[in-house]
């Protein structure tokens, strides 16, 4: 069956493809059951390979480029990290009419969060603090870590899109006026989404996508207290993740960011993601 697109230009991927990719290139796991795995993901199609794999395909060129370095960069972290990370299992290349490279991953079992877990708050926050404090030497500048004003432009354009609101425009502005980040480079997930955390009664059981893993300011990386928590969870991510008051409204512009730019683009395609777009831009406008 063929993916649902999101966009004008992505590759045509199906359970067929992917069948013949691993048969091609990984014999060993040729004949295992392939199935699309339904996700709010943009930049990548995922497909089940039996019960212990997963094949990860960039949907896009721009996504393609970050294949190879979400491979070399979960290898060193993965042991770095207090909570379980995709494991790379197989690097795939191009192949069976596919023009970019790709990966087998082992599949992590857990289901997303669902905005109401102080401990998942707790564990997320503590995720984070701990993906900061790592040992920056050689690691890679991100986009989503430089200052909160090079993403003024789209911004305000999405904010155009959808109207012109006020509210959205004053809100962007204080979360500008924010002080920038006046110390060094930490690591950064930099797409912290509820689609990219796994949980079960216990807590955190993983974080998913590093592809735009990398350094910069911190604040990106504050965004799930409003994508992702209620207001009460939002406090005991604040606490966990310890965070000056700069970097918490810096974060929270980047929140409000990526849900207004996000909303007119995938409006007609992705609903899930439109809906936790939509409930992040309400989550900034009370909390701010």
């Amino acid at each position: 069956m063929p993916m649902n697109r999101m966009h004008a230009d992505e590759a045509e991927i199906d359970d067929d493809l992917v069948r013949r990719l691993v048969a091609a290139q990984f014999p060993r796991w040729a004949g295992l059951a392939v199935s699309r795995v339904a996700s709010s993901g943009t930049e990548n199609a995922m497909f089940r390979l039996g019960d212990e794999l997963v094949v990860r395909l960039p949907r896009l060129e721009r996504g393609a480029a970050e294949i190879g370095h979400e491979q070399r960069w979960l290898r060193w972290l993965a042991p770095r990290l207090p909570v379980a990370v995709p494991e790379v299992l197989g690097e795939g290349r191009p192949g069976e009419g596919f023009e970019w490279d790709w990966s087998v991953l082992r599949w992590l079992p857990g289901v997303n969060p669902d905005f109401g877990d102080a401990q998942v708050a707790r564990d997320l926050g503590g995720f984070v603090k701990a993906l900061r404090g790592l040992d920056i030497s050689g690691a890679p500048e991100v986009s989503r870590g430089r200052p909160l004003r090079t993403r003024d432009a789209p911004t305000r354009d999405a904010i155009a899109q959808l109207g012109g609101d006020p509210a959205y425009v004053a809100a962007w502005e204080k979360a500008l006026a924010a002080p920038e980040w006046a110390g060094g480079p930490v690591w950064l997930h930099a797409d912290l989404s509820p689609g990219n955390v796994l949980v079960d009664d216990g807590g955190l059981t993983a974080v998913l996508d590093f592809a735009g893993v990398g350094i910069g300011d911190p604040a990106v990386d504050v965004i799930p207290a409003w994508n992702t928590f209620a207001a009460a969870e939002r406090e005991v991510f604040r606490e966990a993740v310890e965070v000056d008051d700069a970097t918490w409204e810096r974060g929270r512009g980047w929140a409000l960011s990526i849900a207004l730019i996000q909303l007119p683009y995938y409006r007609e395609t992705n609903p899930a993601l439109v809906a936790n777009s939509r409930r992040t831009i309400e989550a900034v406008l009370s909390d701010g």
